[in-house]
């Protein structure tokens, strides 16, 4: 999807990490032009790991480089030369791309032909300008730190290939990553982090753990649950449906696809349809053509048989008058052919969508039957499967995906429900929180863009004032530890993303929280007010628990694979030491109990030595194993090994059943 261009509003938001990483790409410009003075430049941003620079260049730069880039990076920091803002008129500004001066140490030959672009797309009354360090001089709305100096610890990291303004049309360009901090302590704390979140990458444990796959045949961004996998998804599901059906949740299913009209009157096409897949298109004629063809010779008996006494009238000879009843329905049979064959054209087909949203169906779930004031609010719920068509370079083992099952809900209420409601979807986020160990979180509250109602967003300013300011006067009085983020709501009404922070620092983010003051009246949704009026209801869209997919992508980093007790995918394994059958008869009988009782227990009745045992149960991750000896027979007794803590000793039989039902019941940490 092509980059969208940030706002003034949004620059002067940057916090003080960005504006020196922002510094340094310059620098790097800076550094890159002094070794190849030909280099083109298109955008050099912050972002969350660190910044980059889109370059154009003969020259094909590779992590061999870095060295001798960062070598040119350093004497200009040394230099601690001053960011100067330059503001331009356009007509300046476009007379410098052309000379080559943008994102240059000097005039050159080829003009700037990405900045002259850029300058292209500015808007008519916006400010232009340039920000200068030494001999550089680059079209930027800035902000930056005061000098070069100013830039503390640094590092490239890595080189990709990016199209400019992220369109495939585009030309391709080089792009080099890198990231900075304020003083190498803390640079190197970030790659200690980032070693261990290799350890940890969801991707590399989720093949080690036999947890999910991909393949080709089915399809990139299609993960495919195995058996440990889908036990991961069983667990997060049965934990969603027993927290909203104690909040009053009820549960509905709808199909995976739909008409185009329904997308249509939600506005999500045209709005979202570049994140759609593309349309099936059926015929839905009265009958197809294959009935036709199928009937045809009954149907040909039938004419003749019809025509036959004008035929006989017309020709002496019978063999003169059967070629002419053939010859007439032939005729009829092609007409009726090519009037059956235009039905089935592209202009008269009916579009269906792959869901990529549960929203519009959950509106006609609301719709089907009359609604009262008395059963607001309504909380409709469904792990719904959406498909989503990310580019292909988007995709990112399960955290960006095409296909995925989402812990989705609508609340219809009226307006003076909506701070209770709203409030107790937040704490159920914070629930959860409690339930995995997660104990940084920020919601970022996003909000619209007056400039583009109508566009972006729909077009009804008041509705977009009175909720937004009925969602900040939730999160301010309820204490919930929000940032307000601008002209990032959805097109229908502000929403929140929420925001996690992993054991090991690395920020997620796994959840929305939306409101909707416009879809509901598409939709024709009422209900009677207790004046026996109709009332369109207001609605909030949440997800607390996100998608399966980018949900597990978090656990299994957040807990490196080592999942707590009613979490874990193989939660005990019985593991008898020898084969003999009063040994194996009793391992049997604790696995049967634990089965019995819901728990995900196996055994390993292999002939290995314990050890080996062991460390196979190690290896994947099993929380809990039950080692049984001669003596823990005699004695009814089991010997327990906790993943990651080692042996505890043993323990009577009924004792450590009854602690592991209680923890499983628990969900204890």
């Amino acid at each position: 999807m092509p980059d969208e261009r940030k706002t003034l509003e949004q620059r002067a938001q940057m916090t003080d990490l960005e504006r020196l990483r922002h510094s340094c790409a310059h620098v790097l410009a800076t550094a890159i032009l002094r070794i190849w003075p030909e280099a083109q430049f298109a955008a050099g941003p912050p972002v969350e790991t660190g910044f980059y620079y889109d370059i154009d260049l003969p020259h094909r730069i590779s992590p061999d480089d870095f060295e001798r880039i960062e070598a040119e990076m350093k004497k200009e920091i040394k230099a601690n030369h001053t960011f100067e803002r330059l503001a331009v008129s356009r007509d300046e500004a476009l007379e410098m791309g052309r000379s080559g001066r943008l994102a240059a140490l000097g005039e050159r030959r080829e003009p700037s032909r990405f900045k002259l672009d850029i300058i292209e797309g500015i808007p008519e009354g916006e400010e232009i300008t340039f920000y200068q360090n030494g001999d550089f001089i680059d079209l930027c709305a800035g902000p930056h730190v005061m000098r070069t100096g100013n830039i503390g610890a640094f590092r490239l990291t890595s080189v990709a290939s990016a199209y400019y303004k992220g369109d495939e049309k585009n030309p391709q360009l080089q792009r080099i990553y890198g990231t900075a901090f304020k003083n190498k302590t803390q640079l190197e704390e970030w790659f200690a982090m980032l070693e261990e979140a290799k350890r940890r990458d969801h991707r590399k444990l989720g093949k080690e753990l036999e947890l999910f796959a991909f393949d080709d045949d089915v399809g990139p961004g299609l993960p495919i649950w195995l058996p440990r996998g889908a036990a991961l998804i069983e667990e997060l599901e049965k934990l969603a449906k027993e927290t909203e059906f104690a909040a009053g949740y009820q549960r509905v299913r709808t199909p995976h696809i739909a008409r185009e009209s329904m997308y249509l009157k939600s506005g999500h096409l045209p709005y979202y349809k570049d994140s759609m897949f593309p349309p099936m298109e059926l015929s839905e004629a009265p009958e197809s053509v294959e009935k036709l063809k199928d009937r045809k010779e009954n149907v040909s008996r039938v004419i003749s048989a019809k025509l036959r006494p004008f035929l006989n009238k017309i020709y002496d000879d019978e063999e003169e008058a059967t070629s002419a009843g053939a010859e007439a329905f032939e005729a009829i049979y092609a007409d009726t052919f090519e009037f059956f064959e235009a039905n089935r054209s592209p202009e008269n087909a009916e579009r269906y969508y792959l869901k990529a949203m549960n929203c519009p169906h959950h509106h006609k779930c609301f719709g089907a039957v009359p609604r009262s004031y008395r059963e607001l609010p309504l909380r409709l719920a469904e792990y719904g499967v959406n498909y989503r068509y990310e580019q292909s370079g988007e995709l990112f083992g399960l955290m960006r995906v095409r296909a995925m099952q989402m812990n989705d809900a609508h609340i219809y209420l009226t307006p003076e429900q909506f701070e209770d409601e709203f409030n107790a979807v937040n704490q159920m986020y914070l629930k959860y929180f409690k339930i995995f160990g997660i104990e940084k979180y920020l919601m970022r509250f996003s909000t619209h863009d007056p400039a583009r109602l109508g566009d972006k967003y729909v077009n009804d300013p008041e509705l977009w004032l009175k909720t937004e300011t009925m969602v900040r006067d939730v999160l301010q009085r309820s204490g919930i530890n929000y940032v307000e983020v601008p002209n990032e709501a959805a097109f229908y009404g502000p929403k929140i993303d929420v925001q996690v922070w992993s054991a090991i620092g690395r920020e997620f983010t796994i959840a929305t929280n939306q409101v909707d003051f416009a879809v509901p009246a598409r939709f024709g949704l009422v209900y009677k007010d207790r004046d026996n009026t109709e009332k369109t209801p207001l609605c909030i869209h949440r997800a607390p628990l996100g998608t399966h997919e980018r949900y597990i992508a978090f656990l299994i980093e957040h807990y490196a694979g080592n999942f707590p007790l009613w979490l874990n995918p193989e939660q005990v394994r019985v593991l008898p030491i020898g084969d003999e059958e009063p040994l194996v008869d009793y391992a049997k009988a604790i696995h049967a109990e634990l089965r019995t009782h819901g728990v995900r227990c196996e055994m390993d009745l292999g002939t290995d030595p314990i050890k080996a045992k062991i460390a196979a149960a190690e290896q994947m991750k099993v929380h809990t194993m039950l080692v049984i000896g001669h003596r823990d027979l005699e004695a009814n007794a089991v010997s327990v090994r906790i993943h990651g803590q080692g042996n505890l000793g043993a323990r009577p039989r009924a004792e450590v059943v009854a602690e592991l039902l209680s923890a499983i019941r628990l969900r204890s940490p």
